[in-house]
């Protein structure tokens, strides 16, 4: 093959698998904010804030299972590139142990539901909101880690359109039953949790699809689960795990500051600002997660030349559309504030709106991050993606929070975001020249 087929084999590839897997993510990031925007108008500020005291338990289940989904799937890729036959052993073993993980949230949810929610912060108003939104979607663990496999390994196996298929179809049954099981049937959280609840499903069926296909090569193995490969899946699946998870920690730390700082206004108004940049995180995953079957595809073959055009193209699109995403940020940042903000709060839109365009000046660095984990992952360098995902989703953000707040009050809130992802992406930027260094 020649240098220019090459050159544009990758490009279309790229285009192919990132356009699709952005059009998923953001799916996935519209029927949050459905959900936000539906339990605003039912519960008011104190739904928002029932909403976002909860969002650390989505974090941890999705976390785990985008960890194990596309860890494996990883592996799947990079062994299936090689003509290794261990290759058909990952996605068994990612059923069997998101089934573990799973039943032990179902189990959770079940007992100790209202305890949880008063451990994350919740008064007693709160938390007769929260209680039964969070029994019921951890009741569902199972099939939302199960989602996560499904979905990684359909797009892995050469089927983004049918992963980005399944995304969107489970996104807008949950948007659509939102609104039918909140207001029509008048169950408030309770419908919420309902609709969130059976749209993995819906996700799952459709990726089912794939597995009718002549070009299908995931099979389903009866052995017994293997901690080995589970651990093997794990350690290149951190990145995907520390960027599900990190919004959760982001959530904890930010919640504990603000709630002691201002109260369950400036909870409310964190609430809009985390949602929103939900998108934001939701667009970079897209890149990053799109562009792992090709970093996996060429690493697995040794195709130094094409990893790094593919590199190239992931944070140059990561780049640009930062810049676009807060460009628009600061000019409407006031009209996406008060869709969120059906009550009116003045205290919340005073505490949002100069929030918002704050915060987000982090994802000019957090794209870039987010971009650069997955390429560490995807090419087996565990420990880069491992520290650098550490570093951008606890440690930084942990620190510069508590840190700046306690000099600038909520000022400092907003900007640890950003100084965190900053710092974050230095050590990125070693850690990449490094692997790059060892591929050539």
């Amino acid at each position: 093959m020649s240098k220019t087929a090459n050159k544009s084999s990758v490009e279309h590839l790229f285009s192919k698998y990132v356009f699709q897997n952005i059009c998923g993510m953001l799916g996935i990031s519209a029927y949050i904010l459905a959900d936000t925007f539906f339990i605003s108008l039912a519960e008011g500020a104190n739904g928002l804030t029932a909403l976002n005291l909860v969002l650390p338990l989505y974090s941890i289940i999705f976390g785990i299972g985008s960890m194990i989904g596309v860890g494996a799937a990883t592996k799947f890729k990079i062994y299936r590139a090689r003509g290794d036959k261990e290759a058909d052993n990952y996605f068994s073993n990612a059923i069997l142990f998101c089934f573990i993980f799973g039943l032990f949230f179902v189990v959770l949810g079940l007992l100790v539901a209202n305890k949880l929610v008063s451990f994350l912060g919740a008064d007693a108003t709160i938390s007769k909101l929260s209680t039964p939104y969070t029994k019921i979607f951890m009741v569902f663990s199972p099939f939302f880690m199960w989602n996560y496999v499904f979905n990684a390994f359909v797009r892995n196996d050469g089927t983004p359109a049918l992963a980005m298929t399944a995304t969107i179809c489970s996104s807008l049954f949950n948007i659509i039953m939102d609104y039918v099981l909140m207001f029509p049937f008048g169950l408030g959280m309770v419908g919420a949790a309902l609709a969130t609840a059976f749209s993995p499903i819906v996700g799952i069926l459709i990726c089912c699809i794939h597995f009718l296909k002549k070009e299908n090569t995931i099979c389903f193995l009866r052995t017994k689960p293997s901690f080995r490969r589970l651990v093997a899946s794990c350690q290149l699946g951190v990145a995907a795990f520390v960027g599900e998870i990190s919004s959760g920690v982001i959530t904890v730390v930010f919640n504990f500051i603000i709630l002691n700082m201002v109260g369950n206004d400036g909870v409310a108004a964190f609430g809009v600002v985390a949602n929103t940049a939900i998108v934001a995180t939701a667009i970079f995953n897209g890149i990053s997660q799109g562009s792992q079957p090709l970093f996996s595809e060429y690493y697995g073959k040794k195709d130094h030349a094409s990893i790094r055009k593919t590199l190239f193209l992931s944070i140059g699109t990561a780049l640009a559309l930062a810049g676009l995403i807060l460009l628009c940020i600061w000019i409407w940042a006031p009209q996406l504030v008060a869709i969120f903000n059906s009550e009116q709060n003045a205290v919340l839109a005073s505490y949002a709106i100069p929030g918002i365009r704050l915060y987000f000046i982090g994802f000019l660095f957090a794209g870039f991050n987010i971009v650069c984990t997955g390429y560490l992952g995807a090419t087996e360098a565990a420990l880069g993606a491992s520290v650098t995902s550490l570093l951008r989703g606890f440690v930084a953000i942990i620190f510069f929070a508590f840190l700046l707040s306690y000099f600038f009050d909520m000022t400092g809130v907003w900007v640890a975001f950003p100084v965190a992802e900053l710092v974050t992406a230095l050590v990125a930027t070693y850690a990449v020249i490094i692997q790059m260094k060892k591929q050539k």
